[in-house]
């Protein structure tokens, strides 16, 4: 039985592969693909995501229909390639889905007729965008590396991972950054967003490689023969992050004063927020994730196993069925979701009050601004903020207030309650928000009794409270 996949969350290797090397500026990619091909790459996608207009080194080959029918691609590429040459940049072939239905594969011509032009099969028909990063990241270094042996440079830290397309890579790299310096590290490169492809061979110098996302740049770390840490999420992963790297870099005692002057400084807020007087709503509040599998298992580390707040599900977008993702959403809407534009969808649909806090990809959000992390500590004390004034905000949806030909008073002929009726009140209230439930108990109450009054009755009965809830 063939399987219906609904609103596809993740982009394909080519894609993965076009917002990876885009993003190194002494490179010019050769898209072996149809002009329509830079209107979407080029300006739609990553002007939704990424701020950015259009790509200035990326050209397609404008494949022609008989191109693909008939005479092959091997001479538009190469005219492609004529056009480019003497640019100064370093020239990079890609297939693409269309090229790569044909079978077009243009390593032996290159390496023939243009020796210094590599050729990368994107396979864009079976790999899906996070195994495409990792392998571009991996096919770079081991086409463009110098081939010489490391010479480790003590004391500093190389990042690799933030690309285009990647969902709040400038705050979260700006928060890695900062617990690197705090250590004592030193930052030397972070491939490929803030270097060029001639910096690849600096990566293995490093004395420590720090991958930002599980889903991708492990095979090319693996590669420089370096210790690999990961990016945190959370207090306690953020802490032994610290920790392991002043280990690393033979910094450890400077390490623990980095932890407690930031469980005395950065910190503060979530001791004040989460130890106050809000502290028992967190238990309370039910949230959800559909995120790339780093912000899945990372937002639910945080938030649940930290915070205590209760988790619906925290699923990774690259494989989760979003058929079942929409019908969860919609029976049972939990009241905060960190999600993708289609989980926004499927809440508007039913007109859930959840509120949505965009979280991935895809979805026209911009994120460049360095003040709004998810890891790190940093990153804590964001998310523990947000989710407080949300509270707040629900708080405030609930509070008494002037309405015009609202009727202020209201009769006083007494209302009895049935033990049914007010049974069904406490049942119906405990459902709602913990910090809505005093509110939410008396207006129920009077919408019963203001119904009853309007239909003659003097007596407020389980029917009745169920009309109006």
């Amino acid at each position: 039985m063939t399987k219906i996949i609904r609103d596809e969350s993740t982009t394909s290797a080519y894609w993965a592969a076009v917002n990876t090397l885009g993003a190194l500026p002494d490179v010019h990619i050769i898209a072996d693909a149809p002009i329509g091909c830079y209107n979407l790459a080029g300006v739609a996608v990553i002007d939704y995501t990424d701020a950015i207009p259009y790509l200035r080194n990326f050209t397609p080959t404008d494949l022609t229909e008989q191109a693909i029918s008939s005479s092959g691609t091997t001479s538009i590429t190469k005219q492609t390639i004529e056009k480019l040459l003497g640019t100064g940049k370093t020239l990079i072939v890609m297939s693409t889905a269309e090229s790569e239905m044909v079978g077009a594969d243009h390593t032996q011509m290159l390496a023939a007729q243009y020796p210094d032009i590599k050729f990368f099969p994107s396979n864009s028909l079976i790999e899906d965008e996070w195994q495409g990063r990792d392998r571009v990241l991996a096919w770079c270094f081991d086409n463009y590396d110098d081939g010489k042996p490391a010479n480790v440079e003590r004391g500093t830290v190389s990042i690799i991972g933030p690309t285009y397309g990647c969902f709040n890579s400038p705050s979260d790299l700006h928060e890695i950054k900062r617990l690197i310096q705090g250590v004592g590290g030193k930052v030397k490169r972070v491939f490929p967003m803030e270097s060029k492809l001639a910096d690849i061979s600096d990566l293995k110098h490093s004395d420590v490689i720090v991958v930002m996302y599980e889903e991708f740049g492990t095979s090319l770390a693996k590669k420089l023969g370096r210790p690999i840490l990961y990016a945190p999420f959370g207090l306690y992963d953020t802490e032994n992050f610290i920790r392991e790297l002043g280990r690393l870099l033979d910094k450890t005692e400077q390490a623990q004063a980095f932890i407690a002057e930031e469980k005395r400084t950065t910190l503060k807020l979530i001791w004040d927020l989460w130890r106050g007087p809000q502290s028992e709503w967190f238990p309370t509040v039910s949230f959800a994730v559909c995120a790339s599998h780093t912000y899945a298992k990372g937002l639910k580390k945080l938030l649940s196993e930290e915070l205590g707040m209760t988790c619906v599900f925290a699923e990774n977008s690259a494989t989760a069925d979003n058929s079942e993702i929409r019908q969860r959403l919609q029976s049972n809407p939990p009241q905060l979701m960190f999600g993708r534009i289609v989980d926004k969808i499927y809440l508007h649909e039913v007109g859930a009050k959840t509120y949505f806090i965009q979280s991935g990809y895809p979805g026209p959000f911009v994120r460049r601004a360095l003040g709004t992390p998810y890891m790190g500590f940093s990153g804590a004390v964001y998310l523990v903020q947000e989710i407080v004034n949300i509270l707040y905000d629900t708080l405030f949806q609930f509070l008494p207030s002037h309405k015009s030909n609202l009727e202020l008073t209201e009769s006083d002929t007494p209302i009895e309650w049935t033990a049914e009726a007010k049974a069904l009140l406490a049942e119906r209230t405990k459902r709602a928000p913990f910090i809505s439930q005093i509110s939410f108990s008396r207006d129920l109450k009077k919408k019963a009794e203001r119904y009853a009054r309007n239909q003659g009755l003097s007596t407020v009965t389980e029917e009745i409270v169920s009309k109006v809830s």
